[in-house]
């Protein structure tokens, strides 16, 4: 399941996480959180705003309705944030609403050719790489690379199986018989640490922290483009 064409069907419905930045969660998000073991405001505040300037030009991997979307662009007041999704996410996040701050693109592939090279100061993704197997992982992360400045971080969500296992498959809302499926069977492909560290340093990235702690399910990590492309 987790191939190009499982991914831009499963999610056209517009995956919504709610107001990320709220102090009080609502339904959705408190049950997301519930299973991540985690606080999405705290992953904004230790994992995106520290690499957030007014002016800073983010991009997004895989928005759907725009939760972390809408967190972003109320730090980026003199930015712009460009997302890519296999959806065409303007039916939920409108560029017109944002003066020319918020950019959308609808790929069908990871090339990122839409994207200037050199030109962002942040990547970030959530729910994303954790529905890509290993193979699909390397792709977006090589080709993302040299769209950032030389210098600058991104950070990202993904399936830590290794915790997974120690956090539980059910308290997770993970199949426990996915360990006996194969990864193009199942919705979450195996990763864990040591497999993603290996992804990013393939691509050219620079691993400054495999996991940022914030999850008890998955792991977050942080990269930076140590050199120009």
């Amino acid at each position: 399941m987790p191939t190009t064409e499982w991914l831009k069907k499963e999610f056209d419905y517009g995956y919504d996480s709610g107001n990320v930045l709220g102090l009080l969660p609502n339904k959705v998000r408190r049950s997301e959180e519930k299973r991540i073991g985690g606080s999405y405001r705290r992953v904004f505040k230790q994992a995106i705003l520290p690499f957030l300037k007014p002016d800073s030009r983010v991009m997004e991997l895989g928005p759907g309705n725009g939760a972390w979307s809408r967190a972003i662009l109320q730090h980026i007041p003199n930015g712009k944030l460009i997302t890519v999704d296999y959806q065409d996410v303007t039916q939920w996040l409108d560029p017109e609403q944002f003066e020319g701050r918020l950019e959308c693109h609808q790929v069908n592939e990871n090339s990122f050719s839409c994207i200037e090279d050199g030109s962002i100061d942040f990547f970030w993704s959530m729910g994303v790489l954790c529905h890509n197997n290993q193979k699909h992982i390397g792709e977006i992360l090589r080709n993302a690379r040299p769209k950032l400045k030389p210098g600058k971080f991104a950070c990202h969500q993904y399936a830590n199986w290794d915790k997974l296992e120690q956090y539980g498959w059910r308290r997770g809302g993970v199949p426990a018989e996915f360990q006996q499926m194969a990864d193009d069977e199942i919705w979450w492909p195996r990763n864990n640490q040591m497999n993603m560290v290996s992804l990013s340093v393939d691509a050219g990235w620079t691993v400054v922290r495999p996991d940022l702690k914030l999850l008890q399910r998955d792991g977050v990590i942080q990269l930076r483009n140590a050199s120009s492309v």
